[in-house]
Parts: C-alpha cells; structure tokens; sequence
C-alpha cells in the first residue's frame, strides 16, 4: 500500500475509533447470562441409543485447536487447554465402538444449558452445496466464483483501541479516500473486473448464490474431478434474508420461504431474480480447499450430522453437545445425538441456538431447508473443569 493510502486509512481508522467510542445514550443490550445445571448421563435422553464413535471421530479432529486454543469460561466454570489434554490424549486409542459412550461417560460431565429459566431454543440447519461449473469460461459456465480482491482492506480495529476488540472494518481505497467495499448490485454488475481472481465459473446464478449463504461446497467438474471451495473472506456489509424479503412484499408466507419455495418463487418471477439477490448486499469471496472438507469456524473439517455451529460467545469450540430436538419437517420424532460444536455463522446467535450440519447432496438439502425445530442441549465439559477464582 503507497504512503498516501496508509496515511488515508489512518485517518479512516480514527475516526472510527473515535465514533465507536464516544459516549451514547443508549446502552448495549446485556449479553445473556448462562447457566449450567450438573446431570447424570443416565439423565440425556435417548442417550444409549446413539453412535457414539462417530460423535468421537469428530472430536478426534477438534483435539490439536482444543489443546493449543485458550481459556473459556461458560457459566461460571472456566475450561483451560489442559482440561482438554488428558482427554485427547485417551482420544489417540479409542475404545471399540460399542464402548465409544464410555469415553465420554469417563472423561466429562454434562450440564444442561439455560438463560436465565429457559432451557429451550431454535436449531436450524445448513449443508454444503454441491454444484456444476468448471475452472474455465465456457458458454455452459459463465457465472464467476470470486477469490479474495486484492484491492479490498480489512482492519482489526482491536489493535487501535482495546474496547473495539473483535470488530473489523472492510473497504477500499479509491482516488484517496476510503470507501465501503462494493455491494451486491455493484458486484452483479461487473464491479470486481480486475480486482478479484475467479477461481471456478459456475453454471446457476441462483445455486452461486445459495453458495454464498451456506459458505462452502462442492463443484462437480466437467472432467469428474471435484472441486471445494470455502469461505475467505466477505465486503464488509450485513446480510440480509431474500426470504424475508419475499416475506415482507407479500411474496411469499413464512411457511412457504425455505430455500425450495424461494427457487420457485425465482423461476416463476425469472425477469426479477437478479434485483432479489441485491436485496443482500453482503458477497461472500471463496478459496479452493484441498484435502477433507468443508472447513468450520473451528478450523477443522465438518462431519455431516455431527458437526453443529454454535455462538461461540457462549459455547467453545470442539465441545460435545448433546442435542435434544426433533427432526426437520414439523413433526415429532426426535433428533436427539451427540454433536461436537465446530462452526459458527451469522445468524447463530445467543446461548441456546445452533445450526445442524446435514453434509452434502439433494438429501441433506432438503433436510437442511426445512430445519427450524426448537430443542434443547447439554454441553459436556471435562472432570477437571474448574469454577475461577473470584
């Protein structure tokens, strides 16, 4: 960056480090407090009843970030990277899979997971999306699946002033002066010619742009090879529902706005599809990954039906949850399976709220488009986890 973009986005910086931190009338909303109740394992429902060693083969890939991440405190307990330790380290020989339940019934305690007197809470759920393009342009693939833009700037503005910890400003720098990074509509239109690789060309619009709200997927190429692509980074601005969108303009009925009825609702209204997806601003960039996949928040690979993705302000990462709801579709039937907490999203938010992930595939689409099930979870720490000293 030239001496005059530095000094520009210096300059930026401070003033927003001087808004953000300037006196307000209004007070942040409270973060919810959570409170842990200690239960027996013979307690979880249906808790016999689960595979145990494939819940224990996604932990496995959580242990290396659990023993090298930091201190977390979850309801009046704090967990150090050497609670984890001894676990892992039993981990490395696991027992036989019909002895699987023991490991965890001899390495940690579950705890039911309130806010305040509610124990309940919604669990959607996300997949990876599984498409059709090719590396090179080609009459059949002509929609681009962005990398990273090299003229686009992203500040930790924690390291400017300490209360601003964990927020970030995205933008750009153009004829001196910094600006918000383009949005959608900008981007449709052909703002990235230039300034951004395309790492795949893609032949759907609309599955480009389920792509982007699930964050990951796999692309069928034409030579048979696949493709995986992840998540690198976004422009900076808030996403918004086209579900709610379609909801709001009498569109469609809030029954009627999972990702199938949203698809109809395009084909039958194909002139307007292109104005729709502008109504989400935000456009997310991709990397392509090499080796297992896809990649959660946690930095490890996900495994469909056990990885789930939580609020990591309430739940650490690589925790086994015991989740207890019911399956996609409105019914009764229970979901209830041990799950390790291995991803986040913006839309998961507060302490009793996850996002089941249900892999790749038509299957696990549909699964995953009609999941809005309320339930609820135990998190299972290890023995030695410790109440803090006050």
């Amino acid at each position: 960056m030239h001496a005059l973009a530095r000094s520009v986005l210096a300059v930026a910086i401070s003033a927003v480090v001087a808004i953000a931190c300037a006196p307000r009338e209004e007070r942040p909303e409270p973060v919810p407090a959570v409170k842990l109740t200690e239960i027996a394992f013979s307690a979880l429902p249906d808790w016999q009843r689960d595979r145990h060693d494939d819940a224990l083969a996604a932990f496995k890939l959580s242990c290396p970030k659990l023993l090298k991440g930091k201190s977390t405190k979850i309801g009046g307990l704090v967990v150090r990277p050497a609670d984890w330790r001894p676990v892992c380290l039993a981990a490395k020989e696991p027992p036989p899979p019909d002895a699987a339940a023991t490991f965890f019934e001899r390495w940690f305690v579950p705890y039911l997971v309130a806010t305040g007197e509610r124990t309940d809470g919604l669990f959607t759920g996300y997949f990876e999306v599984e498409l059709r393009g090719t590396r090179t342009h080609s009459a059949t693939n002509k929609v681009p699946l962005f990398g990273m833009p090299n003229d686009l700037v992203s500040v930790d503005l924690g390291r400017f002033e300490k209360s601003l910890r964990g927020r970030r400003l995205v933008g750009r720098i153009a004829d001196g002066k910094l600006l918000p990074y383009h949005q959608r509509d900008a981007i449709q239109r052909g703002a990235l010619e230039g300034s951004a690789p395309v790492i795949a060309w893609l032949n759907d619009e609309i599955d480009a742009f389920l792509l982007q709200v699930q964050g990951s997927g796999r692309i069928l190429l034409e030579d048979g090879n696949v493709m995986r692509v992840g998540f690198a980074g976004h422009n900076g601005h808030k996403y918004v529902s086209i579900g709610r969108a379609l909801i709001d303009a009498d569109e469609l009925l809030p029954s009627q706005a999972s990702w199938g009825g949203i698809r109809n609702w395009i084909s039958r209204n194909p002139a307007k599809a292109e104005a729709l997806l502008a109504r989400n601003p935000r456009y997310i960039f991709f990397r392509e990954i090499k080796g297992p996949g896809p990649i959660g928040a946690q930095g490890v690979p996900l495994t469909p039906r056990r990885s789930l993705a939580v609020d990591p302000k309430y739940i650490p990462f690589g925790a086994p949850i015991w989740l207890d709801t019911v399956w996609p579709g409105g019914g009764k039937r229970p979901l209830r399976r041990l799950m390790i907490a291995q991803d986040a999203g913006n839309a998961i938010k507060g302490p009793i709220r996850g996002d089941f992930f249900w892999g790749y595939g038509k299957d696990a689409l549909a699964e995953a488009g009609r999941m809005k099930s309320r339930g609820r979870y135990y998190i299972l720490l290890p023995h030695s986890t410790a109440v803090p000293i006050s």
